[in-house]
């Protein structure tokens, strides 16, 4: 298994930037990609970013050249770094795990991490 710690939420004004850390424990050799989703209220969570290991990075078009995603392998931590903040990204941010085992995938989720844009 998997477990995944997330922090670097908050309240930012619109044009500004925030960074989101996930730090990633246990069976963390098997994982084959990390990630960044997430949910607003009433609307299904959504992809915002993913790093495979050894991969390209992907992003969601509403963050295109606003966010990046990074990782640290030697401190098994994903970073979302996410500049000119609008008020539309405001979520609960959670970060996501893939792992592999046996010819199957498996999806494990950190707790969630508010981000609030507004004036």
């Amino acid at each position: 298994q998997v477990r995944l710690v997330e922090s670097g939420g908050g309240l930012v004004q619109p044009g500004g930037s925030l960074r989101l850390s996930c730090a990633a424990y246990g069976r963390i050799f098997s994982i084959t990609a990390l990630g960044w989703y997430r949910q607003a209220p009433g609307r299904q969570r959504e992809l915002v970013a993913t790093i495979p290991t050894g991969g390209t990075t992907n992003y969601a078009d509403s963050v295109k050249g606003r966010f990046t995603i990074s990782r640290d392998n030697a401190k098994n931590t994903v970073y979302l770094q996410m500049n000119s903040l609008k008020p539309e990204d405001t979520a609960v941010y959670y970060c996501n795990a893939v792992t592999q085992s046996r010819g199957n995938d498996y999806a494990y989720w950190g707790q969630g991490t508010q981000v609030t844009v507004s004036s």
